[in-house]
């Protein structure tokens, strides 16, 4: 596999795929205007009454996780089978960490720093450290990064849209 950006190291290779994932799942409502936003939990509720995973979770997030992460791998000198594997391993994590909070009546779309981040990063690097071409201590330490990163653009991300943007 020949990378579109030569020498990318495989660290940073690793952590730009895991950012697509992360940003695609999230952007996949902003760019589509919330169409399309059917809930993969499809409403269910659990012996608590509370919803599975709530309404952020929907497929069209997952969907554009697995595309974007897919589309980023071979830009960055892996096959697109990993991107996918590493999206859909990111995201699962990710539904597991919004059942939790559900079950501990956090209300969707609350920000826990740590159970956010760590679950959702540190899973798909450390089951995929080999095929990354990571071991096991840069799998931790890229976790870390991605904690760091992710909460600094927390504003960002919860930032409510002021301007007059409407849907197509």
């Amino acid at each position: 596999m020949i990378a579109v950006i030569p020498a990318l190291p495989r660290w940073l290779a690793a952590i730009v795929l895991l950012a697509a994932a992360h940003v695609g799942a999230w952007a996949s409502g902003r760019v589509l205007f919330g169409r399309w936003p059917a809930p993969v939990d499809a409403g269910a509720t659990l012996w608590d009454g509370r919803r599975v995973f709530g309404e952020h979770k929907t497929w069209r997030g997952l969907l554009v996780a697995e595309l974007l992460c897919a589309a980023v791998a071979p830009l960055v000198g892996y096959g697109a089978r990993l991107g996918l594997q590493l999206a859909a391993l990111a995201m699962g994590a990710d539904l597991a960490t919004s059942l939790i909070k559900r079950r501990l009546n956090l209300a969707p779309g609350r920000e826990v720093p740590g159970l956010d981040q760590i679950p959702e990063a540190l899973v798909p690097l450390l089951v995929l450290a080999r095929p990354l071409g990571i071991g096991a201590s840069t799998a931790w330490l890229l976790t870390g990064v991605f904690v760091v990163l992710d909460l600094a653009v927390l504003p960002l991300r919860h930032r409510r849209d002021t301007g007059a943007r409407k849907p197509l």
